[in-house]
């Protein structure tokens, strides 16, 4: 069965409860994938945006944004192998965007330069080539391609994802 068809696409929160199934998608999608640790890292921040795409009670994708001063930096993004090209990754970042945006607002993030999909998508969500990081992925020192976006438009959302009582987002 097309689970696409058959279960609606959840998205909320990310929970350290999340992690044994967010990590088992993470050493699918990538030859060097982050380990627990850097995920609960990520997590303890309280400036730090982390979703979750659920269909029914399985994780599909994921979702971890940081705040460094003034900027919002896309640190990992990541769908399961199997369901990609179904718009989970742009549903993420659509979310992150309601909870950030605000005019003015700015991302940045890298990506393998062999990464067209991902490169397409965000081009596709306003992000523009910044500049190059030359054998960033330690895998195969592959060059990162560096990439930004500027919000613009209307103040972010501050609505909760769910009703976990979250505290709005920092500034």
């Amino acid at each position: 069965m097309d689970s696409k068809v058959t279960e609606p696409l959840e998205i909320r929160r990310l929970t350290y409860a999340d992690l044994p199934q967010v990590i088992a998608v993470e050493r699918r999608a990538f030859t060097t994938p982050w380990s627990l640790a850097m995920f609960v890292l990520e997590l303890s921040k309280p400036s730090g945006i982390c979703l979750a795409a659920l269909r029914g009670d399985r994780i599909v994708g994921y979702l971890v944004c940081s705040r460094y001063d003034t900027i919002w930096h896309l640190m990992n993004v990541a769908v399961d192998n199997r369901l990609r090209r179904q718009g989970i990754a742009e549903a993420l970042m659509g979310h992150l965007f309601a909870l950030a945006d605000a005019p003015g607002e700015r991302y940045t993030l890298e990506v393998r330069t062999s990464n067209g999909s991902a490169i397409r998508l965000y081009e596709k969500l306003g992000f523009r080539g910044a500049g190059r990081r030359r054998g960033y992925y330690h895998d195969n020192r592959e060059d990162a391609v560096i990439m930004r976006r500027t919000a613009t438009g209307e103040a972010r959302s501050e609505r909760a994802l769910d009703a976990d009582g979250a505290p709005p987002l920092p500034r």
